[in-house]
Parts: structure tokens; C-alpha cells; sequence
């Protein structure tokens, strides 16, 4: 599980790429086929090294695609309703802990070698609803006015938009057009579309129309590509995404130190195995039911929604920090609702936060990165905590560092207001930058 849920984060800006070149369709049915492999080739498993490759590194990689890609779909699909989107789909892993009767109950029918075919087959049936995922093609009033202003100057929240979304499919030709200009090139996409009926009607031309559209793919691709390159590189000077991920590592640093520890506590303390499955059962439900109603009040939008998400944190912290004081069962259970109405309503809001601060672009760069560095602390994690009962040979310094992290990964979304200032003051000396640059044209014209 741990191999599997690592490598799940770490591709994340090998998945970003991914859907930047092959798009979400592609990169959905890319993941299925990993994940479907992985769990078919573990069939035929004959040592630990192998299942770590083919049950762990596969479908965890493959997990990562699918999970940007449903990350970003529904950032495209949804905007009034983002927040309650993203939860009733993240919903269902709250009730992963149904997997475990499930799998116990395939293996007794079928040995564990079929289990793991049947889990591949189920996993294929992903490929058809990836093909449902259609790209939006929004119609406008006035086209025009929306692309020709992808680059003007408008509002802060726009500027910080396009700076990290003016290579989307529906701002490349301004790009393109500007860039050509800048370099002192003909546009030759105007030259076809004033002379397309000419060229046409002369057959002996038709070749050359052939190159001029060749030519001009390659050029909008390569201009393309490297517009894209600029925009992750202009990723790691965003405020933003160090605000994000700092509280995504944090966060999932605590998160999965407790999927690990609860049962163990549980034991520790004396409490039978079946009671303690009650405690993962009840986290597991609890948890679906919090991130609906807390995607549903995020979107009434009484307040920004990292506010929500700030809180959720600290009383996460809180919650583990006070967990050591529950040593029996219903001290227990009070503990893992508390916690699973906290964690879920936070879960719940980390693509919307992620929109938010991205400004709805650039979302699968904001979490492919982000999700790199939170591999690394879903890697570390556990055995941390493994080192600080060995050390004291009890859990509760285990629930000490999960507060601690929690908290802390709150402590940067304080800065979130210093970092939209600082936006600000980048969009008004661009607009100033803009003005004297348009009135300097405007002098040497006349």
C-alpha cells in the first residue's frame, strides 16, 4: 500500500506533462492500461522485488494519471458547483475500506493469482468512461473579445490567470501572432485565410499551400511547447504554488502516519481487532459524508475557500494532538469521527483551493508538482512514525507529530493575503510596463 500510494504522488509532473502533450483522453487511457497491466503481470509474481514493480510502481503511476486527469476534467466541467464536484467524486475513497472484506472474499474463491486478474479486468473498465471525457468548447457572444483580450490588461485575478494559461488552445494564435511579430516574421496564417479561395482555385499553387500549412503547424507546435516550457518554469517563481505545496506535503505527511496508527493505538490499548475495524469502518463512511457537505458549503462562498481549508488543518492538529487522552473505545471512536469530519472537509477542498490559487490554470501543474513533494513525505511518513515507536514503544508520539504537522502545514496559508499584493504590484507595473510600451509605438508611428 505504501509503495502503491508513493508512487501515486511522485509522477505528478510526469502526468502534468503527459496531459499537456497527449491531452486528458489519452492520458486517462495511458493510466488504465498501467494499472490494469500492473495488477495482471502481479499474477505472475515470483518474488517481493517483482510485486513492487508490477503491483506498486505500475498501477501507482498509472493511479497518478487517472488522478490528474479527473482532477483537471472536473476543473473544466464545474464552476459554479467546483467544491460539491470534486467531493461526491472523491466521495467514494472514504469507503476503500470495503476493499478488504472484498479481496479476502476473491482470494478464497479464486487464489490471490486470480484476485489480481479479476481487480485488472475490473480496473479496464476504466477505458470506456475515459473515452466519455470530452473536451468543452464554450460559445460566446462575442469570440473576439475573448481572445483578443487573453493578453490585455484586465483584473489582478485575470493577469494571474493568463500568465500561467496563455499557451491553452484558445489563446494560441495571439500568442503566436505576437511572438511572430516580436521576432520580425511574416504571419503567414492571415496570408492563408485572405488568399485560401485564390490559392485554391490555382491548382499549380496547391503544393504551396501544402508547405505555407505545414510549416505554420510546426511553427504554432514549437511555439506552443515552448510556452509551455516557460509556464513550468515560471511555476517555481509563484508565491502560490510554494504556499500550496508546503501545506500539501505537511498535510498528507499527517494524514497517512494516522492510516497506519489507528488500529495499532487500538490494539496497544487493549481493544479486540473487531472492534478496531469498526474505527476504519467508521472513519472510512464519516469521512465520505464530510467532504459532500463540505464541498457544499464551500461553494455558498460565505468566505474564500483556503479559509475553510486553514481551519479544517488546525483543528486537524488539534484533534491529534488531544488523540493520546482516548484510551478506550469510545474515547477512541469520538476521536476518529472528530478527525474524519476534519479530514474530509479539507480533502475535500484541495482541488478547489489548488483553482483558487492557480486561477483556474494551470491546475495539473499546480498538483503535479505539488504531488512530487507530497511523495515524498507519503514516503517518509510511516516509517517516521515506526522510528518514534520504536523509540518510545508507544503511539502517541506517532498522533504528537501528526498534529504538529498539521498545524504547521496551515501556518502558510497566512501568507496568502502578503502573496496577493505582491500580485498586485507585478499587474500594475506590467500595465504600466504595457502602457508606455503601446504610447511608444504610437510616437514612433506617428
Amino acid at each position: 500500500m505504501g509503495m502503491d500510494d508513493c508512487a501515486s504522488f511522485f509522477p505528478g509532473p510526469l502526468a502534468a506533462i503527459i496531459c499537456d502533450i497527449l491531452g486528458e483522453k489519452t492520458t486517462s487511457i495511458l493510466g488504465t492500461l498501467l494499472v490494469t497491466g500492473g495488477y495482471m503481470i502481479s499474477s505472475w509474481a515470483t518474488s517481493i522485488p517483482f510485486l513492487c514493480v508490477t503491483m506498486g510502481l505500475l498501477p501507482g503511476v498509472g493511479f497518478a494519471f487517472l488522478y490528474q486527469v479527473a482532477a483537471v476534467v472536473t476543473t473544466k466541467y464545474f464552476k459554479r458547483r467546483l467544491a460539491l464536484s470534486i467531493a461526491i467524486a472523491r466521495s467514494g475513497m472514504g469507503l476503500t475500506f470495503l476493499l478488504a472484506p472484498f479481496t479476502k472474499f476473491l482470494i478464497d474463491l479464486y487464489d490471490w493469482t486470480g484476485a489480481l486478474i479479476l481487480f485488472g479486468a475490473i480496473a479496464l473498465n476504466l477505458v470506456p468512461s475515459s473515452m466519455l471525457l470530452r473536451p468543452i468548447h464554450i460559445k460566446s457572444e462575442n469570440n473576439s473579445d475573448i481572445k483578443g483580450s487573453s493578453l490585455s490588461a484586465g483584473s489582478p485575478e485575470e493577469l494571474c490567470g493568463t500568465e500561467t494559461s496563455y499557451c491553452d488552445e484558445t489563446q494560441e494564435f495571439t500568442i503566436k501572432d505576437s511572438t511572430m511579430q516580436k521576432a520580425g516574421q511574416p504571419v503567414k496564417s492571415l496570408i492563408v485565410s485572405l488568399n485560401k479561395s485564390e490559392e485554391f482555385n490555382n491548382r499549380p499553387n496547391r503544393n504551396r499551400l501544402s508547405l505555407i500549412s505545414n510549416e505554420e503547424s510546426y511553427q504554432k507546435k514549437a511555439i506552443s511547447w515552448s510556452c509551455k516550457q516557460k509556464l513550468y518554469i515560471s511555476l517555481f517563481g509563484n508565491p502560490f504554488f510554494y504556499i500550496f505545496t508546503w501545506s500539501f506535503l505537511l498535510s498528507q505527511l499527517a494524514y497517512f502516519i494516522l492510516t497506519f496508527h489507528l488500529v495499532a493505538r487500538a490494539k496497544t490499548l487493549g481493544i479486540e481487532i473487531m472492534d478496531a475495524s469498526y474505527l476504519v469502518s467508521a472513519a472510512g463512511i464519516i469521512e465520505a459524508v464530510s467532504q459532500i457537505i463540505s464541498g457544499w458549503v464551500a461553494d455558498k462562498n460565505w468566505i474564500k475557500k483556503y479559509h475553510y481549508y486553514k481551519s479544517y488543518l488546525i483543528l486537524c492538529g488539534i484533534t491529534n494532538l488531544l488523540a493520546p487522552l482516548a484510551t478506550t473505545f469510545p474515547l477512541l471512536m469520538t476521536y476518529t469521527i472528530f478527525f474524519s469530519i476534519f479530514a474530509g472537509g479539507y480533502l475535500a477542498l484541495i482541488i478547489p483551493v489548488v483553482v483558487d490559487l492557480s486561477k483556474n490554470s494551470g491546475v495539473h501543474r499546480f498538483l503535479g508538482f505539488a504531488g512530487f513533494f507530497a511523495g515524498m513525505a507519503v514516503l517518509s511518513g510511516p516509517p517516521v512514525a515506526g522510528l518514534l515507536y520504536d523509540y518510545t514503544q508507544t503511539y502517541t508520539g506517532s498522533f504528537y507529530f501528526s498534529g504538529t504537522c498539521y498545524l504547521l502545514s496551515s501556518v502558510s496559508f497566512f501568507f496568502v493575503p502578503l502573496a496577493e499584493r505582491w500580485k498586485n504590484k507585478q499587474f500594475k507595473q506590467k500595465e504600466r510596463g504595457l502602457q508606455s510600451s503601446e504610447s511608444f509605438k504610437k510616437e514612433n508611428l506617428n
